[in-house]
């Protein structure tokens, strides 16, 4: 059975990195953490969007979740959660609308990397 927890101590770490790379077009407040039990998905984590209907219909900003699956993330180094947590963020457009960015040409190991070093750099 999948089951969702929220995850504070993963949104203080997504906060910090939020700050450090300059993401300020990214509301953190609107951004919802959840770790998960029981996923049978490969996926480490996912970011799951708003549709903008939703958010016409229910009267609010744009939202986004990303959840965790704590079978994979957990027993990931450090640096390693720091590297998803930049990739889950990168899936966020820059106009923080509520849609999701695609991998293509904007999420990739090589981002990833080269973001996760301007982060250690400015630690």
């Amino acid at each position: 059975m999948l089951r969702f927890f929220p995850a504070p101590e993963i949104k203080v770490q997504m906060k910090n990195i939020i700050d450090k790379l300059g993401m300020g077009y990214i509301k953190p407040d609107n951004v919802v953490v959840f770790k998960s039990e029981g996923s049978t998905s490969n996926a480490i984590a996912r970011c799951w969007e708003l549709p903008r209907i939703w958010q016409e219909a229910l009267t609010i900003e744009p939202h986004y979740v990303i959840e965790f699956c704590s079978e994979r993330y957990n027993n990931l180094s450090e640096e390693e959660k720091e590297k998803v947590i930049i990739h889950e963020l990168l899936h966020i457009p820059k106009t923080f609308s509520g849609a999701l960015r695609p991998h293509k040409g904007y999420v990739n190991e090589r981002i990833v990397s080269k973001l996760h070093k301007a982060f250690k750099d400015s630690v």
